[in-house]
């Protein structure tokens, strides 16, 4: 499941929950962990595929800043560890719907040029994505727990080409007001 050149938009996790993702990562693929910062995939596999590698850094801010100033960071809980599509890759799943959702949706409407999605969306940190694990590694891997909600407070896009370690294009922070709770 290599990665398809591109732009990818992701939402970086922070907090106890990234930190203990990292560690995870450290654990079980090392070369995950040197290669990308805890995150959520938001365009370039699940939803929406990645975004057209000619687009300019300035028409990515043009486009994905005014969401951004207008969404408010989320702190978001994880579930239990899962086999990604029938893969071998490991997640921690977090659910499709509400908040992350409507940012999700925003980013494809937002006029930037997508691939074609290769899966629905399904939001996920990844615990384990280049090696194939041994059935007890898989096994006591998919038994672990982040307990910690995904603090998310910023999106970033970064362009990837096969074999090639990924480069941060630009990174926004969520800055929307959260709306008052409701009585």
């Amino acid at each position: 499941m290599a990665l398809k050149g591109g732009i990818y938009l992701i939402a970086s996790v922070g907090g106890p929950a990234a930190e203990r993702i990292l560690e995870i990562q450290h654990a079980y693929d090392p070369r995950l962990a040197r290669e990308w910062p805890p995150h959520v995939t938001l365009a370039g596999s699940s939803g929406m595929g990645p975004i057209a590698p000619d687009t300019t850094v300035e028409e990515l801010r043009e486009r994905l800043a005014p969401i951004a100033a207008e969404t408010p960071p989320m702190s978001l809980p994880f579930g239990a560890p899962i086999r990604f599509m029938q893969s071998n890759v490991v997640v921690l799943p977090l659910d499709p719907h509400g908040p992350l959702r409507a940012l999700h949706e925003r980013m494809k409407t937002s006029g930037l040029r997508f691939d074609p999605p290769r899966h629905y969306f399904t939001p996920h940190a990844t615990l384990s994505f280049y090696p194939e694990l041994a059935p007890g590694r898989a096994r006591e891997l998919l038994r672990l727990r982040v307990t910690d909600p995904a603090e998310i407070g910023a999106i970033e896009a970064w362009y990837t080409s096969p074999n090639r370690l990924g480069k941060k294009l630009l990174h926004l922070e969520l800055a929307g007001a959260n709306p008052p709770d409701r009585c």
